[in-house]
Formats: C-alpha cells, structure tokens, sequence
C-alpha cells in the first residue's frame, strides 16, 4: 500500500477478537470454531465433499440472558455438498458436541448458499476453457483468453428456462492484457456466460454483438500515469502522548461513559451488542445489538446481458470475510488499537484477519459553546468520539463501515463507499442507462443500500414507537399570528404499520420510548433515529430484485424481537425466493405495544456516475444517527473538562511578530441600560 503518511507519527496496538470467554454474545474464537467443525466431521456432515459455505455464532435469546437463564453456546453452519449440491443449515452445541438442528435448505424454495471463495476459480476455469467464450473474444479481437479478468457474479433468480434449482452464477468479462492494467477500463460487452456450479458446466454464452473495447487507461495505480504528485501538502500530526482513553476487558471496551462488546460474524462483519452509558453510577441500556445485516447494488441497465446484475454483498458474499488488513498511517490515523479476527474457510481450518478493525478517538469539533454577556464568562468544550470500523473490498467496489460513540450519548454510523465503479461500453442504447466517464467507457445507474438492524434496549424493560412530524400549527385562538410550530406523534402499534416511509420536508423521526423508565420530569426516556431519508429502492414494485429484496422499498421496518429473525432478506439470500425475511417476519402482525422491538432501517446512495469517480471513485458518505431525546436529565457533558492541551490561547510570545500563533482577545462589554 502506497502512503504518504509517515508512522512514526501513529502509534498501533493489536489485539485479538473472540477471547473465549463464553461471554453468550462473544465472537466465536479460533479453538471454537476448529470444535464446531470437528464436531460435524464426528457426525459425519463435514467430509470431503463438503464446503463451510458460512459459520458464525448462533445467538442466544436475548430474552432468556436477559433473565439470567444459562444458554447453550453454539455455531450456526451453512454447509455445501459441492458433488450433489445439496446445502443445510446445521446448528451445533459447542458444550455438549451435538447437532442440535440439521435443516435442508431447499435450493428450488429457499434458494443456494454464498458463493464459496473456490468457485470463483472454478468458474475462471470452466469459461476460459470455453469454445464460444473464446470464439466470441476472437471476434473482438482477443485471442488469448488468459488476458481476460472474469468476475463471477451472483445469478439472482429469473425465469430462465432450465435454470430453477440449479446453483448458478453469471460471468462478466474485462480486458487485461498485461498484470498491471486495471481492467475495468477496458469491459468487453455484448457477452455474458452462464455458468452452474453444481455441475461444473457454462450452461450457456450470450453474444448480442461486439462493441468497442474502450482502451483508454485507468492505471491509477502506476506511478505517473496522471502526472507529477502534489508536493504542497505539509504534515498533520495526531498525538496522544498518555495513550487512548478507552480500555479493553475481553472482547468489552470501555471509553468515556460507553460500554459495548465488539464482534465480528463473517456475514455481517462488525456487531456491537450490549451499548450502554453510565449515568448516575449505573450503566444504562441503549441498543442490545446493532449490525449491517444487509448490503444491496441494484443496477439499472435493463439489456440483455445486465438486467441480472443485483448484488446482495452481505448476504450472497459474506462481506465479512472480505475484509481488508489496515494499515497505519494510511487507513487509521493516530493512536490505533486494531482488532484481528478469526474466521473458519471452507474446509474449517481457522485462519486470522489480522488488523480488520480499526478502534481510535478523533476530535469531532465544539461539543458546546456560549459567551455570556451578562456574566461576563465565555465557554466552550471540545467534542470527541470513539471511532470503531472496518473496510472490505467486494470486487470492484471498497466500503468502510465506521459506528460512532460521542460525548453526548449520539451515536452514529456512516458507510462509505470507494473504489471503482462496474463498467460497460457506452454507445446509444447505453446512454439512457448509464454515464460515459471516458471515450466509449459507461458506468451503469446504480444504488448502495444497507440494511441496519438496531435491536433496541432503551433502559432495558418494553418499549413503545412513534413516529414524529414537524409543521405549521393552525391559526386559531391560541396562535392569532400564525407562528407557532410543533410536532404530531402517530403510535406505531403492529408490525403492519411499522413499515414506514421517510419524509424530509417534516423533518421525520421515530422515537423508541421506554414504557417504564421515566426522567426526573416524568417523561419517558427514549432514543430518536434520525434518517437521512434519501431514495430507497428505486427498482418497480413488481420487479424481481424488488419480491427478492422487499426490505429495501421502505426506509424503515419495525418489529417484536424474535431471535429467528436475523437478516432483512432471509437467512439464505442466494438465487432466493420471493418476499423473504421482513415480508414474512411481519405476516403474523404482531403488536409492537410493550414489547422488545427491533429497528430495520434501509439508507443509502443513489449513484449517477460522474467523470469525477473515474478512474477512482472519492469517498461518498451516507448514514443515520440514534439521538437521546429526554433520556437524561441534563445535558450529560457538563462534566467534560475544558481542553488543557496548548493552544493559540495559551502561548506567551505575544509581542513577537514572527510567531506562528496569534493570540485573539475576546472583549465582553457588561450590560448597559441601551443594550
């Protein structure tokens, strides 16, 4: 990795995810996962033939720790055979070494699991061996297929003749004619393979015709490619010479008044369970697990070798397997405590993700600030938060996931999206679905949608939802000028009505109040989610990406906890089924009155590629926040001390011209009878 920063700067510590403790929320660690495996080979589910297409920990209910009730430690297992390609969905009891549940996944119902990372070179086999691959590429002028990059592609699940129950993936092809070329500039369209896994066959070659293969470079990446580097930036050093302000116990840290365990699930990627913020001398409950469940790329060129092109990364690829190595100075700036990650492969052998999660605190600008004109006293206070992240590569795109802790009690989380974007040719059909970024190359419309599941504990007990609008008061006896605003509270009472839209020009918010704890003013405490209310799926109703990935049509979901529901599409997401998991979660309309409930809220980026995203895309942003809102009693920083750190205020060379700081006096006039 190529980086300007100089790590002599930054400090880094490491330590390893999933201590072993048992804890029921903590991450499986390495000596768990090799029992999980070796128990299914005892049973005889784990052969040869046999993949680990995903394993993770099978969570307790929250309800049964909640009341202090012992419970089972187990790992959940999707298992592949790669001869017949039949899958199950195994849970096994890591105390006692038994199978405690053996489902069949029905491919034809359910749909398939993940793809596994050695089908990828099964399919770079199968079609670069291919006689209607090659002859198409001859056609183009390619006569070596060895120098062509394959991406092979989740298939989704269209009504394609012959193709229902089969394990299937689609295959994209980009020109690549020396090791060093970025391939994505140079897309050889027209031409699609069908591939079935199962069978280790291409099932079929779309050619509808050879278009151009943009040659313009993109080679970034080299040196010089785009001209000389800037030689102007000067260096910005973060230092904390007392070390960070957080403390680890286990997989649990510590900072300021936060507490939370951190985990990682090689589906979802990081999970925060247990986020809770002393008050008064007692911890006090805010979300009991937080996580990205789902990640959707729905493409919108409806041609006949792209209509298919819709990614569920989380749920089709496992995004937390994906994860990127941090490194410091580049990736983390400052005083950085990463965390390795165990994980299983295929086969069960544990293998270690060193550095995939990046923890550190940064300055978040005023925390608060007054200057009193009748006291004569002017104060202000620093913001801070604790940043913990991670950053994953899923083909051509690159995410960070960062979840944010601050001062206050807000927290926030943000999804950032870099990388290059999937390309095509550009010609006139094209234009109406795409972006030209350079001469002849395109890059389809698009959307990045996550999925956040927000598993609420607002001071622990049941809680109830509102949903909150701003506006205009009417003009009656109580406001003859018309000038008053104020606030409409709608109660959310079944999972039917907990399917919601946002609207910003009322300013929406939902409000999840505890249905016991009150404030010293007698209002219950509640946390507000805060949305940035950007389009959700964009894709018609009736479409197919539309049955398969429901949740993401509405920008938020509500329901009545159940442990069973852990994915907004359903446990299996691959080549899936229509209306599974939030569609059916919420079949039964249960009442979310006085009860634990779960938030599902759908955010993200609609992209219209711009010549400014080729041939690097810069960092787009988007996110939510969770906000106290009556939860304290008082704004709960007024202990946070003034900085004591030197500054411009405190430097005594006030007389020398040539200083580098410039001390700014601040006169405060006292009150006069003209004021």
């Amino acid at each position: 990795m190529n980086c300007s920063c100089s790590s002599s700067q930054h400090v880094q510590r490491s330590r390893s995810l999933g201590d072993g403790s048992g804890a029921p929320y903590a991450t499986l660690s390495g000596t768990e996962l090799e029992l999980a495996a070796e128990i299914l080979r005892q049973h005889g589910a784990l052969t040869a033939t046999h993949r680990i297409a995903y394993i993770g920990l099978d969570e307790p209910d929250r309800r049964e720790v909640t009341a202090g009730r012992a419970v089972a430690r187990r790992a959940r297992i999707q298992l592949l055979d790669i001869e017949s390609g039949l899958a199950r969905a195994i849970s096994v009891d890591l105390g006692t070494s038994t199978i405690a549940r053996d489902d069949e996944i029905d491919a034809e119902f359910d749909g398939q699991v993940p793809l596994l990372q050695e089908e990828h070179a099964i399919i770079r086999e199968l079609v670069g061996a291919d006689a209607r691959w090659a002859d198409a590429l001859l056609a183009r002028g390619i006569d070596d297929p060895s120098t062509v990059a394959l991406a092979g592609l989740s298939a989704g699940r269209y009504p394609i003749e012959g193709e229902r129950g089969r394990r299937m993936a689609r295959v994209l092809g980009h020109h690549q004619p020396t090791p060093l070329t970025m391939p994505w500039a140079h897309p050889i369209d027209g031409l699609v393979a069908f591939v079935d896994l199962a069978s280790r066959s291409v099932v079929d070659v779309i050619d509808t015709g050879a278009m151009p293969i943009p040659q313009e470079t993109a080679d970034y990446h080299v040196p010089g490619t785009f001209g000389p580097e800037r030689t102007t930036q000067k260096p910005i050093v973060i230092s904390q010479p007392e070390g960070p302000s957080f403390s680890f116990d286990g997989d649990v840290i510590s900072w300021e008044k936060w507490s939370l365990r951190v985990g990682y699930d090689m589906r979802e990627g990081l999970i925060l369970h247990g986020i809770g913020f002393e008050d008064d001398g007692r911890v006090r409950p805010i979300v009991h697990r937080a996580s990205i469940a789902e990640m959707l790329v729905p493409y919108g060129d409806p041609g006949p070798v792209r209509f298919w092109q819709n990614y569920f990364d989380t749920g089709e690829y496992l995004l937390g397997r994906l994860v990127n190595s941090l490194e410091l100075g580049c990736d983390c700036v400052g005083d950085i405590t990463y965390l390795d990650v165990p994980i299983a492969d295929a086969l069960g052998n544990v293998k270690i993700l060193p550095n995939a999660i990046c923890i550190h605190e940064e300055d978040a600008g005023v925390l608060w600030k007054h200057t009193e004109q009748f006291t004569g006293t002017s104060d202000v206070r620093r913001q801070r938060r604790l940043v913990i992240s991670f950053f994953v590569t899923v083909g051509n795109y690159d995410y960070g996931f960062y979840w944010y802790l601050y001062l206050d009690g807000k927290i926030e989380f943000e999804a950032k999206a870099t990388g290059l974007v999937f390309t095509a040719a550009y010609d006139e059909r094209t234009s109406r679905f795409a972006s030209e970024l350079a001469p002849g190359l395109a890059a389809p419309y698009h959307q990045h949608l996550f999925c956040a599941r927000l598993d609420m504990a607002v001071d622990e007990g049941t809680a109830v939802i509102d949903e909150i609008d701003v506006g205009a008061l009417p003009i009656d006896d109580d406001n003859l000028h018309g000038s008053a605003i104020g606030f409409t509270a709608t109660r959310l009472r079944s999972e039917h009505e907990g399917r919601r839209r946002a609207n910003s020009s009322v300013d929406r918010t939902w409000r999840v109040s505890s249905t016991n704890a009150k404030n010293r003013l007698g209002r219950p405490v509640s946390y507000v989610l805060a949305t940035e209310g950007k389009p959700v799926l964009l894709a018609q109703p009736e479409s197919v990406i539309a049955s398969r990935a429901r949740f993401a049509t509405a920008d938020l979901w509500v329901t009545e906890y159940d442990v069973n529901e852990r994915y907004p599409a359903g446990d299996v997401v691959n080549q899936s089924a229509p209306e599974q998991g939030l569609p059916a979660f919420i079949a039964d309309d249960a009442s979310l009155e006085n009860t634990d409930l779960v938030l599902w809220h759908t955010f993200g980026l609609t992209h219209f590629p711009r010549t400014e995203d080729w041939p690097i895309m810069p960092v787009d942003i988007c996110g939510f926040a969770l906000k106290p809102h009556d939860f304290f009693d008082r704004n709960p920083t007024l202990d946070v001390p003034a900085s004591t750190s030197a500054c411009a205020c405190a430097h005594e060379d006030k007389g020398s011209a040539s200083s580098e700081h410039h001390l700014h006096h601040l006169s405060v006039r006292p009150p006069s009878a003209d004021a």
